[in-house]
């Protein structure tokens, strides 16, 4: 649905600012994007300087062998970041990275007892992820430019 059919399908309290919202659709989505692929590689980045140093968390929370799911998990976060920020492969990285912030709902809100409490951010993260997943990259992004886009 594009943001002129979006914008023309409600009634705004300020009709004017319409075609402000039109405008800036892409550019926030893109925003939205960049940010959160960013912030998921910086959140990455101390993991894959030592990509083997979760080893034992991931195999507490039954995940064997635990080398190899700290491996993947610190290359989740930092390449899948990167992916995501640029727009390339976006859907998979961004599923990939979901997938990553489910396991820690279940950490915080199950295995440490927390519960909403201790997995909000990670339910957020989980969700912004979700929109990427089912949105891809859009027009803006390196899976538009090489026209190829799962």
């Amino acid at each position: 649905m594009s943001a002129s059919t979006d914008n023309s399908s409600r009634c705004l309290f300020f009709p004017a600012l319409g075609s402000l919202y039109a405008a800036l659709n892409t550019a926030s989505e893109t925003i939205l994007r960049a940010v959160a692929g960013i912030f998921l590689t910086i959140h990455g980045s101390h993991k894959i300087t030592d990509p083997f140093g979760a080893a034992e968390m991931v195999e507490g929370l039954g995940f064997y062998p635990g080398a190899f799911w700290s491996l993947l998990l610190a290359c989740t976060e930092f390449f899948g970041g990167i992916l995501i920020a640029i727009g390339l492969l976006t859907r998979p990285a961004a599923f990939a990275g979901m997938f990553v912030l489910l396991v820690t709902v279940w950490f915080h809100w199950v295995t440490m007892g927390q519960g909403y409490s201790g997995a909000e951010k990670s339910l957020l993260w989980a969700a912004i992820l979700f929109f990427f997943v089912i949105r891809g990259g859009n027009r803006q992004s390196i899976d538009a430019r090489i026209g190829r886009a799962f």
